[in-house]
């Protein structure tokens, strides 16, 4: 078993359709006594340049630890599906569980936005 992180850009249309494009690949990595170390959906983000004349698309992050043959057939899907406008994987010497620098920046904003609401009101 080896341990990847996959980022998959998706069309931006399909953004309702997130939680069945998860449970798919979660079904399929689970079925083959793989483990999923961490999933995170990062939402709609702009895109730095277009792709397929898109400007945004739905992110998603996912560490996971499967054999080689259940990648490929991962890396094959993903190449074949007309919902992921691109993706990338990483071969990690380890497992990966912490929090991304992605969610953890979305979350401290969230937190200082919170906190400048609940400032306002008790002044």
């Amino acid at each position: 078993m080896r341990y990847y992180e996959i980022i998959l850009m998706i069309h931006p249309d399909q953004s309702e359709n997130i939680a069945h494009i998860i449970e798919l690949y979660k079904k399929m990595i689970l079925a083959t006594q793989g483990k999923i170390h961490r999933l995170e959906d990062w939402g709609r983000k702009p895109l730095a340049y277009s792709i397929k004349k898109l400007k945004k698309a739905h992110f998603l992050l996912i560490n996971i630890e499967v054999n080689v043959k259940l990648m490929k057939e991962l890396a094959r899907h993903f190449k074949f599906n007309n919902n992921i406008i691109r993706n990338l994987i990483i071969i990690n010497k380890k497992a990966i569980n912490k929090v991304s620098p992605m969610l953890k920046i979305r979350d401290d904003h969230k937190k200082n936005v919170f906190s400048l609401a609940k400032n306002s009101i008790n002044h």
